[in-house]
């Protein structure tokens, strides 16, 4: 513990990746969308439409940093998907309202059990800011929602592209007024991580074996991948000689 506390007692922020490090977004997206298929009468393999509506959320991302599309914000990236979605369910016609209040359902996700009370510990001694690709407004009513206690809200929205581009996470430092290597980018996920290290910034890994429902799914990376390996945020937070 001690040794870990002179290794990183440099870091003076963490900054987090937060659709399934911070927030269960596959359970509540399953819970939104079989309460409107339970309302429009209709029956569906919900599971199988909240894995292909994120599906869209990824593609839609990797075009917009292609050049493929302009710029345009998550929320819009979720919208078309769902008109495709929808578009295949034998759904009488629906009034555009619930349409877009169905689409804010990615604004309402629960946060895993850890995520209040570890974030609130980290927060102790770090800044703590979420550093994701969801946009300004959505991350800011999902903090509300799910009390989450951010110092701040840092998105890809701000740096006009999405993660893993390098020049997400250099925007997250310089904004925090801080070098690169005193930045931690904490998530469950390899791909963002790596990115992370790769721009500079030292990295995070938590565990998340639920986040796709079968842990067989979930991100599993090598021991040592990363700068630290944590169990959850709890687990991180003590780490990091929170208290």
């Amino acid at each position: 513990r001690g040794y870990l506390s002179r290794r990183f007692m440099q870091i003076k922020a963490l900054v987090f990746d937060v659709f399934g490090t911070v927030v269960d977004w596959r359970t509540s997206i399953i819970r939104e969308v079989r309460a409107f298929g339970e309302g429009h009468g209709i029956a569906g393999d919900w599971a199988e439409f909240a894995d292909r509506w994120r599906e869209g959320y990824t593609s839609g991302m990797a075009h917009v940093n292609a050049g493929k599309d302009a710029w345009k914000k998550v929320d819009d990236i979720h919208r078309t998907r769902l008109d495709i979605l929808l578009g295949e369910l034998d759904l009488p016609s629906v009034p555009e309202h619930e349409i877009v209040e169905l689409n804010r359902a990615w604004h309402r996700l629960d946060p895993w059990p850890d995520s209040v009370a570890g974030l609130s510990r980290l927060k102790s001694k770090f800044v703590i800011a979420t550093l994701s690709n969801g946009n300004v407004s959505l991350l800011v009513d999902m903090a509300k929602f799910a009390q989450l206690p951010w110092d701040c809200v840092l998105s890809s929205e701000l740096a006009g592209r999405y993660k893993p581009d390098h020049e997400v996470y250099r925007y997250a430092a310089s904004i925090l007024d801080l070098p690169c290597d005193r930045v931690m980018m904490v998530a469950a996920h390899s791909f963002d991580l790596v990115a992370a290290s790769e721009a500079g910034l030292r990295t995070a890994f938590v565990s998340r074996p639920n986040e796709y429902g079968d842990p067989a799914l979930a991100d599993t990376p090598p021991a040592g991948a990363f700068d630290l390996h944590a169990d959850n945020f709890n687990d991180l937070a003590s780490q990091l000689n929170c208290l």
